[in-house]
């Protein structure tokens, strides 16, 4: 990527610092030399503030950390006090809840709707950068045959999802329009979303339990061993989506929505990656799992048929070509990002070695 002017003379503040993407992104502005302003549920937990402590300890940057919760009124107004950009990276991640709206969406739309009126009564904010996703742009891989040129692109957005079908999918979509309803009603800060495509690659610290490691781990343990199906998705590599985050908030003509995806691929292509090297020591699968025995047993796994209708066997695309133009995005190679993925969950014990 191109050197990015990053602005250290007023603090920003990152929501759910804590998390898969925002550990890089805090990591990245503590090098940079910024006063991180570390919004977390618990700040008096050493076991949540250690690892981003000791990365402001080798780096020219600091941090402060406050307390703030997402549902909460007013929680972040002093940890956004003299900030001038905003990250909100903070909202679950999970494909299996019992109570959607309560865990999801309600966390999504009134957590974005929470920090984004806080950002309107805070005169120092400019920017803010809000962490949505592909899956606010689409719910299943057929819809990319619909959208211009069989690519999907920030033109587009989710329609299908709903409570009952895809929740986290229209958790990210609803949260994401929110956003643009308050950001559009005000003229003091900018808006731009960062939207990622699948997750993966190593933790900037520890393993975190996000849905992404839950994948790996399955492809690892056993799970996979039959097979693993062609489930088009796209993936990119966590500490590329940081460097987003990073021209995101500081470049001066960004603006809009940012589709931040590596590949086209499918979980076949991401376990084959893996088998590569790790295959002689792990069952991860290398060959795929046939769609009718998907469609076959997936409501017994937690996959509806409609799923597996619109999603195995079924391509992915996608146009990131703006992220790459406007905010100079460059991206890590497949294999690289799973290799030192399962490097780093092997090290912390992830697996048992057979």
């Amino acid at each position: 990527m191109p050197e990015i002017p990053v602005d250290t003379t007023a603090p920003v503040l990152v929501t759910g610092a804590t998390g898969y993407v925002a550990g890089w992104l805090v990591r990245d502005l503590l090098d940079a030399g910024v006063t991180v302003h570390a919004a977390i549920r618990n700040p008096d937990d050493p076991a949540k503030t250690a690892p981003l402590q000791a990365m402001a300890d080798a780096a020219p940057g600091t941090i402060r950390f406050f307390r703030a919760d997402l549902l909460q009124d007013g929680a972040y107004a002093e940890a956004m006090k003299g900030c001038r950009i905003v990250f909100h990276t903070a909202s679950p991640f999970s494909t299996s809840v019992k109570d959607p709206q309560r865990e999801l969406v309600d966390p999504a739309v009134k957590g974005t709707r929470n920090v984004l009126e806080e950002a309107s009564r805070t005169p120092s904010v400019e920017r803010v950068v809000l962490t949505s996703s592909c899956a606010a742009i689409y719910a299943d891989a057929t819809d990319c045959a619909r959208a211009s040129d069989g690519k999907l692109s920030e033109e587009d957005w989710n329609t299908t999802a709903s409570l009952d079908y895809q929740p986290y999918s229209y958790s990210k979509s609803e949260a994401e329009r929110t956003a643009w309803d308050i950001a559009d009603a005000q003229s003091q800060w900018r808006l731009v979303t960062v939207n990622p495509s699948l997750v993966l690659g190593p933790a900037s610290h520890g393993t975190p339990t996000s849905e992404s490691f839950s994948i790996i781990k399955r492809m690892g343990d056993g799970s996979f061993r039959s097979g693993v199906p062609r489930l088009g998705v796209g993936v990119v590599d966590a500490r590329d989506v940081a460097q987003a985050h990073i021209a995101a908030g500081f470049l001066p003509d960004v603006q809009g929505r940012y589709i931040v995806s590596a590949h086209d691929t499918d979980l076949l292509t991401v376990a084959q990656a893996l088998h590569a090297t790790y295959g002689d020591r792990y069952p991860i699968p290398s060959t795929p799992l046939p769609k009718w025995l998907v469609w076959l047993v997936g409501p017994f796994r937690g996959l509806s048929r409609r799923f597996v209708a619109n999603n195995v066997d079924v391509p992915w695309h996608i146009d990131n070509s703006k992220g790459k133009r406007e905010l100079g995005l460059t991206y890590r190679p497949l294999d690289v990002t799973v290799r030192e993925m399962f490097a780093q969950m092997i090290e912390a014990g992830t697996f048992p070695e057979t």
